[in-house]
């Protein structure tokens, strides 16, 4: 069984940065297009970004020039590093695969950005 597990949130002031990391368990993720997405409570689960396996990425464009994904296939680990973080990226965060969230969701990592 594929498991997702989501760490790196916290409480950061307006400016601030966080890195998220995404681990997987029970299948390599070498092969897939990986993705974080967001989620504010009311609201549907949304896109951010996502990786290709041969590492193309794509924005979307809130936080286009903020974020970077990044991926390490040997230890099977996705990373989203957010910079410049604004009070509209408080969310919880998932990852997941792309374009489709095939996976099980994980528990999420909650990103509070406020003063």
């Amino acid at each position: 069984q594929v498991r997702l597990v989501e760490s790196g949130g916290g409480l950061v002031q307006p400016g601030g940065s966080l890195r998220l990391s995404c681990v997987v368990s029970g299948s390599s993720i070498s092969t897939y297009a990986m993705a974080w997405y967001r989620q504010v409570p009311g609201k549907q689960r949304a896109f951010v970004v996502s990786i290709t396996s041969n590492g193309g990425t794509n924005y979307a464009t809130s936080v286009k020039g903020r974020f970077t994904i990044s991926r390490d296939n040997a230890e099977n680990t996705v990373y989203l590093q957010m910079n410049n973080l604004k009070p509209d990226d408080t969310a919880v965060y998932y990852c997941n695969r792309a374009p489709s969230p095939l996976l099980t969701w994980g528990q999420g990592t909650q990103v509070t950005v406020s003063s």
